[in-house]
């Protein structure tokens, strides 16, 4: 299949390289789809909550969909992209929105090919990782996951040993201190009450 046969739909008003991202959706067809044909819808978030509202039960935007084919009839599938969300990722990941694009492309892909990364010990985190390297892709998005749940899980660990942390001696002299005027304080107020 030639990249000019795939079809790609834009619902955005964000700049989208189409060109190049049609011949790297040509080059998953061959890669990852084995042929297959593969839809691309980029859209922006008020398309994208619509199609996961009406088909997964979200009520909010995400950055990208798989609608697998119901017939294996030579399509693979497609996949729905959010313009929008593809560019807060690349600003905040500084790399471009076209590269962001294509590692969700990537991985849409990979599930209309079978992978699911949810239930199969890695499998889809490690096919996700090569094809990215290969494609000279900044991080994919499931290692980026990973990360993220790492940092998550540290900081709370952090914020956890934070309410355990030991008094360090210039504290335990500040401490001794306070207690000291505290005790002072008290015992003022008690000499004048008297």
């Amino acid at each position: 299949m030639s990249p000019d046969d795939i079809p790609l739909l834009f619902h955005t008003s964000r700049r989208v390289r189409r060109e190049e991202l049609r011949q790297f959706l040509g080059e998953l067809t061959r890669r990852v789809a084995r042929g297959r044909t593969i839809a691309c819808l980029i859209a922006d978030d008020v398309e994208i909550r619509r199609l996961n509202r009406q088909f997964r039960g979200k009520n909010h935007a995400t950055d990208v969909l798989s609608f697998p084919a119901a017939e294996a009839n030579g399509l693979a599938g497609d996949i729905a992209i959010s313009a929008e969300i593809a560019a807060a990722n690349a600003k905040r990941l500084q790399h471009s929105t076209g590269d962001e694009i294509k590692i969700l492309a990537l991985h849409g892909v990979l599930h209309l090919s079978g992978y699911d990364h949810e239930r199969d010990d890695g499998q889809m985190a490690r096919t996700e990782a090569r094809l990215r390297k290969e494609m000279k892709l900044p991080v994919g998005l499931i290692e980026r996951r990973g990360d993220e749940e790492a940092l998550k899980r540290k900081d709370r660990e952090g914020s956890q040993r934070s309410l355990r942390k030991p008094v360090t001696a210039s504290a335990r002299g500040r401490n001794k201190a306070a207690a000291s005027n505290a005790n002072t304080n008290v015992r003022v107020a008690r000499a004048r009450a008297r």
